[in-house]
């Protein structure tokens, strides 16, 4: 697509790819850009507070609506595959291509999410249709958000390999939620995902989602 973008993707479900995506897409829009937003899926909408599409749509300053930042949305929290064929569908990777050039037009910059890790299905078929095939269809560069603690070094180098494998760059890991007196394995980590990945790493600490004004600056 014309329109530059970004596309956060993790190491996991529940490692901060959201917020990671909206102080992306806040930073952005600081600088007097046009920000539009993009999630392919949202699941988990049973469950209180603000959910991912909302909170995108906030941190970008965007106007865009829930069906044009995601188009499919799912009550309860399962991988997309299984919560659209609860709902009696399965999800349309032409309709999340279409979706997504369509969010990004117009706009100076897109921010997309993706949902859980790069091999999270979202379509069930034969083959089944990833997150990865749409992070390489849409040709972004990946931001790769993950934990800082024991396991990461692993997850995260996993997560680059499958990446530069599909022919993606991996523009940047993101470390968060990164305490304030970090441990001897977190520092270490942060060093052994830059050096074996060869991946700049940045920290993001604990942020008050509720107060925007707090949240700090984070360049591509």
């Amino acid at each position: 697509m014309a329109t530059p973008g970004i596309f956060v993707t993790g190491t996991g479900t529940e490692v901060g790819k959201t917020v990671v995506a909206a102080v992306l897409a806040q930073t952005l829009a600081r600088e007097s850009r046009r920000v539009a937003v993009f999630k392919p899926a949202v699941t988990g909408l049973e469950e209180e507070g603000e959910k991912d599409h909302e909170l995108l749509r906030r941190a970008a300053g965007s106007d865009q609506s829930d069906e044009q930042i995601a188009p499919y949305r799912y009550d309860p929290p399962a991988s997309p595959h299984l919560a659209a064929a609860l709902a009696g569908e399965e999800i349309d990777p032409e309709r999340l291509r279409s979706a997504a050039s369509d969010a990004a037009a117009g706009a100076d910059f897109l921010v997309c999410e993706g949902v859980g890790g790069l091999m999270v299905p979202l379509a069930g078929r034969v083959p089944p249709y990833l997150v990865l095939d749409l992070a390489s269809e849409l040709g972004y560069p990946l931001v790769v958000v993950a934990s800082p603690g024991l396991g990461t070094i692993n997850h995260t180098l996993l997560t680059i390999a499958a990446a530069r494998t599909a022919g993606l760059e991996v523009a940047l890991v993101v470390l968060t939620p990164w305490p304030g007196e970090p441990s001897a394995i977190e520092d270490s980590n942060r060093e052994t995902i830059a050096e074996l990945g060869a991946v700049r790493v940045e920290l993001l600490p604990q942020i008050d989602l509720a107060d925007p004004s707090g949240w700090p600056a984070l360049s591509l």
